[in-house]
């Protein structure tokens, strides 16, 4: 059986209540006909959905089948995401082979993809949603992570992957369900997804959270809410609009983590807070607003517009350690800390309309795509230094040296100037073309070109200097996919993207980087996509990835792009389902990613950091009976060096986790994780040297789900 993903909750229910799930499928039908403007359906073997999906429009903006894209790329759908007690984006990467979660300076998503740090590639339903705060799973239909550059499909960035969640939206069926859970540090979260049809042509749907948790970090805790509601409009077989809207407003405090001893992170002192917990603070206030139209005029032609509006506000403080402990001199046994606090503004506009044709031309079939992309952007940020006062620890200044055996602590500081100050006015105007063409039943290939002008100007207002740059940027991306069998897929590829010199964030334009060429990003690719049984999907991918037009300093110290890096990998994939009873997801990496010629930040020679040489991941759900479920899991990774210095190095570790899923009574389900199950000790981020994430250790979660 089919189902369209907007229905995708249908199928979740069926795995703690199949004959709920059944009366869900029934209500749904009605909009079945005009879900071709929702996500790509999803197919469930029997009465279960499965991990992963079928097909996704997010690769090259059309319905296309996953062993149809000539590109590795790995999705997390909502079930999995509850059957492993997913909460957050550096819980979910570690599941994802060839990517890296940072630790974002405790006030933000990161993350390293073959290679290439970001905090700002991440997107949803396909536009840019780039501000740097904490993103949350609970109105995400699935994530999808696409690895290499993006930029025909995305634009400009994304050099190593982009995140992309899918939304849930109305079915016109009727549901309600709710998660309640809670863990063994003091975690607390409720979750409500209603679906209500309003006519037979109108449905609402609401999403909602609410968290309150402690960590097993001391002092560590936040609390966040957020409410998603989304209306459809279904205008007979051809057309559908989707309205949604996203309040979300996230408090937590900053943590930094752990500094470095001897070249290791600190051992001992996991559940230590370094700094002020009371002066680490992180706020982030979002709302975003989305339309999605589309209308099919027959003849196999098709128009599609997505547009968002986000209006996000962010503060962050922090008191951190900024050196490594200290063993010899006046300062021995001491950490050092430093402070400064951030405040980014900003609103997003992006608008993308698609023109889809399917049909033969000169006698082969093939799908055009031609669109254009238009947007702005205008904000400011502004850093303030932190200088301590008169205290116990010294006179004060810009760094305190704290005893190892005091460093949570309750410190004077000011907050002053000395760090950015900029406004930001950023526009895009985008135009692509792309041919998927099949040229027999064996032979495909997907050939696109897009053109970017992307202009910036930062106003500094520290100095009254004011700076800009034009980009114009030509992306091209060819692969061709050869099926010497059905359920076989062979591919190769080449894709381009670019990155302007004023970085992720807008925040590195100055009188040197303005009149700089962006960096560039080539990546060279082969792969196989196979289903060696029904449902299952097996994949592997090999590629090359060159950076190219980095900064680098030449014989009189001026600022010229010779730098470059490069990524070389090899990725394993396994997903979906073996049986109506038996999910899984498990991924493989070996990559290697250094710099190939001197830039400002690292000499040639030097590895990237938060790329482990192996990384393996597995996790699998197995359902006994009707009643009962096991789930098994496994992370291990070797070890990674934690910045660009390669002074200090991540060990290598290995996790295991588990579960139990019951269906208690009808539309009534209980499950319990345990992460970590053996107590590994272990540090799977950093953000540098001396901000080193811990692992939990074993971790207890318990999660209720009603269904109705």
């Amino acid at each position: 059986m089919k189902l369209p993903a907007a229905s995708l909750l249908t199928a979740l229910l069926a795995t703690s209540a199949p004959a709920l799930a059944n009366d869900k499928v029934a209500a749904a039908s009605k909009a079945d006909a005009a879900e071709e403007t929702s996500p790509p359906e999803i197919v469930v073997t029997g009465e279960r959905p499965e991990y992963g999906v079928r097909s996704t429009l997010t690769a090259t903006r059309t319905k296309t089948d996953i062993r149809d894209i000539p590109q590795a790329l790995t999705v997390i759908s909502e079930r999995q995401i509850e059957d492993q007690a997913l909460r957050s984006f550096n819980e979910l990467l570690l599941f994802v082979p060839g990517a890296t979660p940072a630790t974002g300076e405790g006030n933000r998503d990161q993350f390293t993809i073959r290679g290439n740090n970001t905090t700002a590639d991440f997107f949803i339903d396909g536009i840019r949603d780039d501000v740097a705060y904490y993103r949350d799973f609970y109105n995400a239909d699935r994530v999808e992570v696409l690895k290499g550059p993006n930029a025909m499909i995305f634009g400009r960035g994304g050099g190593g992957g982009v995140i992309n969640r899918v939304l849930k939206r109305a079915s016109l069926g009727s549901y309600r369900g709710f998660l309640v859970s809670g863990d063994s540090h003091g975690g607390r979260r409720v979750t409500g997804d209603i679906d209500q049809p309003l006519g037979s042509a109108v449905g609402l749907r609401v999403n909602g959270v609410y968290e309150n948790s402690d960590s097993f970090r001391r002092n560590v805790e936040l609390e966040r809410y957020a409410i998603n509601p989304t209306l459809a409009f279904v205008a007979g077989p051809s057309t559908r609009i989707d309205v949604g809207f996203e309040h979300l407003r996230d408090e937590r405090t900053t943590d930094r983590g752990v500094p470095s001893l001897n070249g290791k992170p600190l051992q001992g002192f996991d559940r230590t807070f370094f700094g002020d917990p009371d002066d680490s603070r992180n706020r982030a206030e979002v709302s975003i607003a989305n339309l999605g139209l589309q209308h099919d005029f027959g003849g196999g032609l098709t128009l599609r517009n997505r547009s968002l509006y986000g209006d996000y506000d962010k503060f962050y403080q922090n008191i951190y350690p900024g050196g490594p402990l200290n063993t010899s001199g006046a300062n021995a046994g001491t950490v050092a800390l430093s402070a400064y606090n951030d405040v980014t503004r900003r609103k997003n506009l992006f608008s993308q309309t698609d023109l889809i044709w399917e049909g033969q031309l000169g006698g082969i079939d093939q799908t055009l795509l031609v669109g254009f992309e238009v947007g702005r952007q205008r904000g400011q940020n502004q850093r303030r230094n932190g200088v301590f006062g008169g205290s116990e620890f010294g006179s004060g200044g810009s760094s305190i040296f704290v005893p190892i055996d005091s460093v949570t602590l309750d410190v004077p500081v000011a907050f002053t100037g000395g760090g950015a100050n900029n406004g930001i006015k950023g526009s895009v105007a985008a135009a692509y073309v792309q041919d998927q063409i099949r040229l027999t039943d064996r032979l495909e290939a997907v050939a696109g070109l897009r053109f970017d002008r992307f202009a910036i100007d930062i106003a500094n207002r520290n100095t009254g200097e004011t700076f800009e740059r034009n980009d114009q940027m030509w992306s091209p991306r060819l692969g061709l996919i050869f099926k010497p069998m059905q359920n076989l897929s062979l591919y190769t590829s080449y894709s381009r993207s670019y990155l302007p010199q004023s970085g992720d964030q807008f925040n590195s334009l100055s009188l040197t980087t303005e009149a700089l060429k962006p960096e560039r990003f080539d990546n060279y690719e082969a792969g196989l996509k196979w289903e060696p049984i029904e449902g299952l999907l097996a994949t592997a991918a090999i590629y090359q990835l060159d950076r190219a037009n980095t900064q680098a300093k030449d014989a009189n110290d001026l600022t010229v792009l010779t730098g470059s890096q490069r990524s070389r990998g090899l990725e394993l994939g396994l997903e979906r389902s073996i049986s109506d009873r038996w999910q899984i997801s498990a991924g493989y990496a070996l990559q290697k990613a250094k710099i190939t010629e001197t830039t400002t930040a690292a000499p040639e020679g030097r590895e990237v950091p938060l790329v482990p040489r192996h990384s393996l991941s597995a996790w699998t759900r197995y359902d006994v009976t009707k009643s009962l479920g096991v789930g098994l899991g496994a992370v291990a990774r070797s070890k990674s060096y934690a910045s660009l210095s390669n002074q200090v190095t991540l060990p290598g570790y290995a996790r295991v986790d588990a579960a139990l899923f019951f269906k208690l009574a009808r539309g009534v389900e209980a499950q319990i994780n345990v992460e970590n199950l053996f107590g590994a000790d272990y540090f799977p981020a950093a953000h540098n040297d001396n901000n080193i994430a811990p692992g939990a250790p074993r971790t207890a979660k318990a999660t209720v789900k009603f269904g109705f």
